[in-house]
C-alpha cells in the first residue's frame, strides 16, 4: 500500500450527486435505528467480501465531512499531534499565547515541561474548550433567566451598560504588572 502523505488538505464537494447519495444513505440508517443498540459501519473494498469495520470515531469524522460537503462547504483536514505547544493550544482555543500561559500556570489546563518549553496534551485542551463552552452557555442561560425575571427590557439594558462601564473602569484602574 502506498503511504498517503499527512498534510493539511482542503476538499471541495463534488458537483455530482455522490455526496448527496452518501448523505441520504447515512441519514436513513441513523433515523431507522434498525433495532440495534449500536450501529456499525464498514468500508468496502473492490472485491466481494472485502471490508473492514469503521471505528466509531472514524465514522463520526466521516459523518461530519459528509454533512459539510452536503451543505456545499469545503472541508479542511488538519492533522494534529497529540502533544501541543502553547502556541498550538492558543490557536486551537482562539486565544493568545500569553492567555494560554496564564491558564497553564493557573492550573486550568494540565501540562508538562520539556526543558523550558510547555507541552500540553490535545485531549486536555479539548476538555478545557468543552468546559469553557458549557460555562459560557450556563452564563448565557442565567442572563436570559435574569432578563425574563426583570421584565422591562430598558431597565435590563441600562443595568448591562452600567455593569460594562464598571468592568471597564476596574480594568483601567488596575495596576499594570
Amino acid at each position: 500500500m502506498t503511504a498517503v502523505p499527512i498534510s493539511q488538505e482542503t476538499y471541495l464537494p463534488d458537483t455530482d450527486s455522490d455526496v448527496a447519495r452518501l448523505y441520504d444513505f447515512l441519514a436513513a440508517h441513523e433515523e431507522a435505528g434498525r433495532g440495534t443498540p449500536e450501529l456499525r459501519y464498514f468500508l468496502a473494498g473492490a472485491t466481494p467480501g472485502e471490508q473492514v469495520e469503521l471505528p466509531q470515531e472514524t465514522y463520526r469524522v466521516l459523518r461530519q465531512v459528509i454533512e459539510a460537503m452536503h451543505q456545499g462547504l469545503a472541508v479542511t483536514v488538519v492533522p494534529q499531534s497529540k502533544m501541543l505547544t502553547s502556541q498550538q493550544a492558543a490557536d486551537l482555543l482562539g486565544v493568545s499565547r500569553p492567555t494560554v500561559i496564564k491558564l497553564l500556570d493557573g492550573g486550568k489546563i494540565p501540562f508538562e515541561r520539556t526543558g523550558t518549553h510547555r507541552r500540553i496534551l490535545l485531549r486536555d485542551v479539548l476538555a478545557y474548550r468543552a468546559q469553557r463552552r458549557r460555562d459560557q452557555y450556563a452564563a448565557l442561560e442565567a442572563m436570559a433567566a435574569d432578563t425574563v425575571e426583570e421584565g422591562d427590557p430598558e431597565t435590563v439594558l441600562e443595568q448591562l451598560r452600567t455593569a460594562r462601564r464598571a468592568v471597564a473602569a476596574r480594568r483601567r484602574n488596575r495596576p499594570q504588572s
